[in-house]
């Protein structure tokens, strides 16, 4: 979590506003109707309810404060570090520990005096203890003053902080007060640090954005430190120490050798080498200021001496540069941050993670075999070739010079047909005709079109002898039958048409022909193509023999079943058998002769009496059924499952006139 994250925080109410949002939202919610006639139940109800609405209502405005203030121990350490510097931790710890002890007390004095009101005999009693309740609310709210009024400064004070993101790249600027830290990151940044020429002009931390390879960087410029013990020090120093000490950064170090600022060169030596244990595994730059009145070189030779031992350190960089004059500022910028990048690979190399990755990686180095050269080989056409040049005239065009021509881009529409690859290259721009002879060219897309069409022609044709589409006559036994059958026929024709063929869409597309195959046709084809098919001739009269005889069987079955005279029987089928060639001679189904008129045969049991002993007891279930109708026939209703609600819109609840808000509780 950055700096930026802590600003969303919701401004804090003072104690005396708390009571007022909290109080008037209990009474707007819960406006009083009761009355001394009411039943006492529903008066205890009413004021139970206002009681726990009020310390719902506390409890929510107290989680929320409680919620988004942060918890010093989740955050980074620098942002706790710093949170503890300026406003103590103990203090501010405090002041959350006060409210979330005011919402508990809060929620246990609902309680009692819920579990109070359950037992209140009367309007006046319920209603003393009803205003018992909220006051001792208040009066634990009215408390909490201070520790409301602390945090709301907190924040106040936070969203003024600067947005610095702990894990990003940061360069951090430090040294004694007035050495020029501030003018280097207005020249290297857009911030605006104010710069004047006295001590501590910058009493907290600054950030400036800079954008150095295509990456973001963040300089953060902390106020000036003094040598003196961390116990001394005052809050705007502790904020250089707390960015040193946890931020992740490349430390430039300013030093003024001219003692300008009022600092003498052993002094800011001195103090490079106090706080040198905060710049432990940083790259550290010492940069030295005000070059303009005076270098590193003209420096007195005791004070040289002393630079110079900080200069020979491992790990730290010395720049010279001058914010007055802009000599060496980018530079300094530049090699401050190549060094940080430097670093944080070195860092990423030695982690643990490096070594899952580096044992997968192989970088081939290829090795001579012989010492014969082989050097590439480029043909002579691609030598010889000449460079494009758009000044010369006899250079190859491109479709670029013709678009310039034809009018540019938007104007220009390029011609597709001239790459067409076709036999003769003169029929590239030709126009297709859509009608031709008084046809429609896309009928004869297909060449094969006449045979294929006379083909079909001639199978339909053999059908029709063979008698394939004669059978369908035989199917009923009567005309009531065959026109049930054609009812059905065109109603299913019609909700096929209605569904739009959906239903039809995924199924096999199969020509009429597929399955109408005979054996002699099959044991043809495959003499022709150089099988013998004997073996399949020899199955399939064994398959028709024992389907004959199973067909036999079961009509015998049936016959034994039947009630009726077995001679009459007897005479009304016909046997029915299947040629060698597969094809079923169809049976002549029953049919029974009653006075001249041919009727259907009669199924040898009634499948409504299935289950039932006779047709008395059937007569009475069929009455019980009626009679347990009745009751849902008299209200309309489909079955049992039919929910009827007959009222859709209870007039009590939409009616009345509505005023200006809310009517969610009318």
């Amino acid at each position: 979590m950055s700096t930026s994250g802590l600003k969303a925080i919701a401004p804090v109410p003072t104690a005396a506003d708390f009571l007022d949002i909290v109080l008037s939202k209990t009474q707007r919610k819960t406006p009083t109707v009761i009355h001394k006639n009411f039943k006492i139940s529903r008066i205890r109800n009413f004021y139970m309810r206002k009681v726990k609405f009020c310390q719902d209502a506390f409890d929510e405005k107290l989680g929320a404060i409680l919620s988004e203030f942060p918890m010093l121990d989740d955050l980074h350490p620098f942002l706790s570090s710093l949170m503890n510097v300026l406003y103590d931790k103990n203090h501010y710890k405090l002041a959350l520990g006060q409210l979330r002890t005011a919402r508990h007390l809060i929620d246990h004095v609902a309680k009692d005096y819920v579990r109070l009101l359950k037992f209140g005999d009367s309007l006046y009693r319920c209603k003393q203890l009803k205003k018992a309740a909220l006051g001792r609310m208040a009066t634990i709210m009215r408390r909490q003053k201070d520790p409301l009024a602390y945090l709301e400064q907190v924040r106040q004070h936070i969203s003024r902080l600067p947005a610095i993101d702990p894990n990003t790249r940061t360069l951090l600027i430090c040294g004694y007060p007035n050495v020029g830290k501030s003018s280097f990151i207005n020249k290297v940044t857009r911030a605006d640090v104010d710069v004047q020429p006295y001590a501590f002009t910058t009493k907290s931390l600054f950030v400036g954005h800079l954008d150095y390879k295509y990456l973001r960087w963040q300089v953060i410029d902390t106020p000036g430190v003094l040598d003196h013990p961390l116990e001394e020090m005052n809050t705007i120093e502790m904020q250089s120490i707390t960015a040193l000490a946890h931020l992740k950064s490349c430390v430039l170090y300013f030093m003024d050798l001219s003692e300008q600022c009022g600092y003498s060169v052993e002094a800011q030596c001195k103090l490079f080498h106090s706080i040198k244990p905060l710049f432990a595994n940083k790259p550290t730059v010492l940069v030295i200021n005000k070059i303009d009145v005076m270098k590193l070189e003209d420096l007195h030779p005791d004070s040289r001496a002393l630079v110079q031992e900080i200069i020979d350190q491992e790990g730290v960089v010395c720049a010279q540069v001058s914010c007055y004059s802009e000599e060496g500022v980018m530079e300094l910028k530049n090699k401050a941050c190549d060094a940080l990048l430097a670093h944080r690979v070195d860092a990423k190399m030695k982690g643990s993670k490096i070594n899952s990755v580096v044992n997968r990686i192989h970088v081939a180095q290829p090795k001579p075999r012989d010492d014969v050269v082989r050097a590439p080989f480029i043909p002579e056409a691609v030598k010889n070739k000449k460079k494009y040049d758009k000044g010369d005239f006899e250079r190859p065009r491109l479709l670029r010079d013709e678009e310039a021509e034809q009018g540019g881009a938007g104007v220009y529409n390029i011609n597709l047909k001239k790459d067409y690859i076709l036999e003769n290259p003169e029929w590239k721009f030709d126009v297709i005709p859509e009608i031709m002879n008084g046809k429609n060219i896309a009928d004869f897309i297909d060449p094969d079109i006449e045979e294929k069409l006379e083909a079909l022609e001639r199978e339909e044709e053999r059908l029709e002898e063979e008698g394939f589409y004669d059978s369908e006559g035989e199917m009923f036994d009567s005309d009531d039958e065959r026109e049930a059958a054609e009812m059905v026929q065109r109603n299913q024709h019609k909700i096929l048409a209605q569904s739009g063929k959906k239903g039809t869409k995924n199924a096999a597309k199969l020509p009429r022909t597929a399955g109408l195959r005979t054996l002699s046709e099959l044991t043809g084809e495959l003499t022709k193509a150089g099988y013998d098919p004997s073996r399949i001739q020899e199955r399939a009269e064994m398959l028709a023999k024992i389907q004959g005889a199973k067909r036999k069987r079961q009509r015998e079955d049936e016959e034994m079943a039947m009630d009726e005279d077995e001679d009459e029987d007897s005479d009304d089928y016909e046997d029915e058998d299947m040629d060698v060639d597969g094809e079923v001679k169809t049976a002549k189904k029953r049919k029974t002769v009653s006075g001249g008129v041919v009727t259907k045969r009669v199924p040898a049991s009634d499948r409504q009496m299935a289950g039932l002993k006779d047709e008395r007891q059937y007569s009475k279930a069929i009455k019980m059924r009626n009679l347990a109708q009745r009751p849902r026939n008299m209200l309309a209703k489909a079955g049992e499952s039919d929910r009827a609600i007959k009222v859709k819109m209870p007039k009590h609840l939409f009616s009345g006139k509505r005023k200006g808000g809310k009517t969610d509780r009318r």
